[in-house]
């Protein structure tokens, strides 16, 4: 049987034909439905996005750092300074291995651990296309090697900063402060957006306590870059605002008077003028080289520093609390006066020693071990001073008691911070009956007012604390907050008045007579001072123990350890008759006032005359 032959069907190819070409052309369509979809996104529905991201790869946005304030001495001499530096810096966007841009760097130039760590610290927290860090200060050799290296290095910035220099050094350590880098901490608490582009804070005293008024304000310019991350041009730049140039009431000559004067020695000088609250000087000896500080000083240096007996990094002038000793008889003698308990013409017998009613322990007199008796039968008030008689104020103390010692001696700013435009000062204790029980849970004992009484005991007073009182009555009771800040931009800055003491004249009168007789009196404890002497000068001595002595024992300096040896203190002002300055010095371990008086000299003859008579 022959097999069926099947023929073409020519309607049925035709219609799967058509069909292919239907969905062939409904795929077409359906790819370019998508290419249109896509297409309108991009350039209607999400245009802005993507143009941004575009402008984010052409255009930086690139912060401008003010330039740092200047700061000046009263007579225009520079004291911070900034000087142009070139820094290292990486931009991570443009860098394609990281670790080994690092390594090229370190063997083409010292790059220490230190500087790694802290490039690690800010890498976190930079933004997008900032350049951060590695090394500062490049010398010429430096930046030589890195420009033959540049084309090998993409990603590696050198850019040109300024940098403070402080010109003076260890001369205003102390006074002025210095800036160092920001730390984390600092990151945290200071405003991002005013600190972008800068690396460097006020750390300590004048350059932390006017920080932003030093600072200024920062700028931004927008940059075309290419595709390598290299700058086009400039698109639009906002200029920074330069932080304000300050002039401060610091003298150079006075402070370098009292710097050079202090010598090796470990101490402090503070000057004020008392009529305009200004500080001439602000000194404490040993001191330290502020520029090792800017960027990030050594551990050997910093060890160095921190390890040393001297503790140069310890500000004496307002850190340093001490026993006034007696250069707190001046305010005694006020607060009798003022307490009604005394006149200056009231006398107290002196036999050398002072016990209390039914207390058989004697209060000697540090004259009884040199005459073996007491500075006069009868003592007065001028006499008291002068001679620096224990007794008159040991009985003054007994009377005044305490606490009564407390109320009137407070608003010479014993116990209390001055309020000096500086950082970290301290305030001092001046005891009563509360602040013991307070600090110690104990009772106040009457022998402990004895003590107070010559500024002993738990009595304790920084240089500037003591500088502050005297010229409160070198001023007759006018009170002004110490300023180290005279101007700001050539706009006069006054220290801000306190409430005066207001006491009769004749009170002032009898202090004075007092404070003027220990230098100029026959038997005054700082009449060497008078040799030559152009000027009247009203002062106080004073000696403050370190360790103590056994009831009965004899204080012997050459068998005491130097380090155990008495302070010299010392407060004076000058002219007598119409005071301009105010001192107070302190001579650690000096063994007496002895090594501080001739200080005392050569800073008010430096101020008065320009030069140490």
């Amino acid at each position: 049987m022959p097999k069926h032959i099947q023929l073409k069907d020519p309607n049925r190819e035709t219609r799967i034909s058509s069909a292919r070409t239907v969905i062939a052309v409904l795929l077409v369509l359906a790819s370019l439905g998508i290419v249109v979809a896509r297409y309108y996104s991009l350039q209607i529905t999400q245009y802005e996005v993507y143009r941004t991201q575009s402008e984010r790869n052409r255009v930086q946005l690139q912060p401008l750092p003010p330039k740092r304030g200047l700061i000046y001495d009263r007579n225009g001499v520079l004291l911070a300074d900034n000087r142009p530096s070139y820094m290292l810096s990486i931009v991570r966007e443009q860098v394609q291995d990281l670790d080994s841009t690092l390594a090229e760097l370190g063997r083409l130039l010292p790059v220490t651990e230190s500087d790694l760590a802290n490039f690690q610290k800010k890498l976190k927290r930079r933004r997008p296309y900032e350049a951060v860090p590695l090394r500062f200060r490049l010398t010429e050799q430096e930046r030589a090697v890195l420009a033959v290296n540049r084309y090998r290095l993409p990603g590696v910035v050198v850019d040109a900063q300024l940098l403070r220099y402080y010109p003076h050094g260890k001369l205003f350590s102390h006074a002025i402060g210095y800036v160092g880098r920001i730390n984390e901490q600092e990151v945290l608490d200071l405003d991002e957006s005013d600190y972008r582009g800068t690396f460097h804070v006020g750390k300590v005293g004048v350059e932390k306590f006017y920080e932003d008024i030093l600072h200024g304000d920062v700028g931004y310019q927008n940059v075309e870059t290419n595709a390598h991350g290299r700058v086009l041009r400039v698109l639009e730049r906002f200029a920074p605002k330069p932080g304000a140039d300050l002039v401060l009431n610091l003298d150079i000559r006075v402070q370098k008077a009292a710097y050079e004067a202090l010598g090796d020695r470990r101490g402090a000088v503070v000057a004020i003028d008392p009529l305009t609250g200004g500080v001439l000087a602000l000194v404490s000896t040993p001191g330290f080289d502020t520029n090792l500080f800017v960027n990030g000083i050594s551990s050997a240096d910093y060890s160095a520093l921190r390890d040393s007996l001297d503790v140069p990094l310890f500000n004496r002038a307002i850190q340093g609390q001490y026993p006034p000793g007696s250069t707190i008889k001046p305010f005694m003698s006020m607060a009798g006066l003022e307490s009604g308990l005394v006149t200056p013409q009231s006398t107290v017998a002196d036999p050398g020693w002072f016990s209390l009613p039914g207390d058989s322990r004697k209060y000697r007199d540090w004259i009884l071990r040199i005459r073996g008796t007491g500075h006069a039968s009868r003592v007065d008030m001028k006499m008291a001073i002068a001679e620096s008689c224990d007794v008159y104020f040991y009985d003054l103390a007994r009377r005044l008691t305490i606490d009564r010692m407390y109320e009137y001696l407070a608003p010479f700013g014993f116990g209390e911070r001055t309020g000096v435009d500086t950082t970290n000062e301290r305030r001092g204790v001046l005891p009563s009956t509360r602040w013991k029980r307070d600090a110690m849970g104990q009772p106040w004992y009457p022998g402990e007012t004895i003590s107070a009484g010559i500024g002993q005991g738990y009595m304790l007073a920084s240089p500037m604390q003591l500088a502050f009182a005297t010229s409160v009555i070198a001023s007759k009771g006018v009170r002004r907050t110490p300023r180290l800040l005279q101007s700001i931009d050539g706009v006069p800055v006054e220290a801000p008045l306190l409430d005066p003491i207001l006491v009769p004249p004749e009170y002032w009168s009898a202090v004075y007579e007092g404070m003027i007789e220990v230098v100029h009196g026959q038997r005054g404890t700082a009449k060497a001072l008078a040799v030559g002497i152009e000027y009247q000068m009203a002062g106080k001595t004073g000696t403050a123990q370190v360790i103590g002595i056994a009831q009965g024992s004899v204080y012997k300096e050459e068998e005491v350890a130097e380090r155990h040896r008495h302070h010299g203190l010392f407060i004076a002002f000058a002219p007598a008759e119409a005071p301009t300055i105010a001192v107070a010095i302190i001579v650690e371990n000096g063994g007496g006032s002895s090594a501080a008086t001739p200080i005392a000299r050569a800073v008010i003859d430096t101020w008065l005359f320009g030069e140490a008579g």
